[in-house]
């Protein structure tokens, strides 16, 4: 059975994204963006959600390309372009990158996908990991919290029907006062 974890960036006040979906609150370091790129190689499968998907396709496929990228974006671009993927939405009809689409019920999908044989699976977008942390599908959460408060905006949690018990696994801080806390789910 495959893990499937939850890790996106947040602020200090539990949003991955600011009013109107702004993302530039972060405060990023090299060494924090190597630790996003080597759990990139890490990841057997990627599951996104349509708002997380449009951000990434949109930038990440030709990131190489751009002037002035850094050989840390040069082969982040490279491992995200191999990575398998799978994007759920009912309102696109089609993806790339190595990545497919699926339209129907995603939770169920996902408990599919869990059953194989496999390494771990990341999950990003807040509806999708949402419907996936209501269903008792997260095995992992990881936080990498950013020192900033955005007063509202997409939470990281959402609202459970039961509570979800978790053990801190691992605490690391990066430079700029970026904490990761990874939590393991007590089933």
């Amino acid at each position: 059975m495959r893990n499937l974890t939850f890790a996106m960036n947040l602020s200090l006040d539990g949003y991955i994204a600011a009013p109107g979906d702004g993302l530039g609150w972060g405060v990023s370091s090299d060494e924090l963006f190597q630790w996003w790129s080597d759990r990139v190689v890490s990841t057997d499968l990627a599951l996104y959600g349509r708002k997380l998907w449009e951000t990434m396709s949109s930038h990440w496929p030709t990131a190489d390309q751009q002037p002035g990228a850094t050989p840390a974006q040069l082969e982040y671009a490279g491992r995200w372009r191999e990575m398998p993927k799978v994007v759920f939405s009912s309102t696109i009809s089609t993806v790339d990158w190595n990545a497919r689409l699926v339209t129907c019920d995603a939770v169920a999908e996902i408990t599919r996908l869990k059953a194989d044989d496999g390494g771990r699976m990341d999950i990003g977008g807040a509806t999708l990991a949402s419907a996936a942390m209501r269903a008792g599908l997260i095995d992992e959460y990881v936080l990498v919290t950013h020192p900033v408060l955005v007063g509202g905006g997409t939470p990281f949690f959402t609202a459970l029907d039961n509570w979800v018990n978790l053990s801190l696994v691992e605490i690391r801080t990066f430079p700029n006062d970026v904490v990761v806390a990874r939590y393991e789910t007590r089933r």
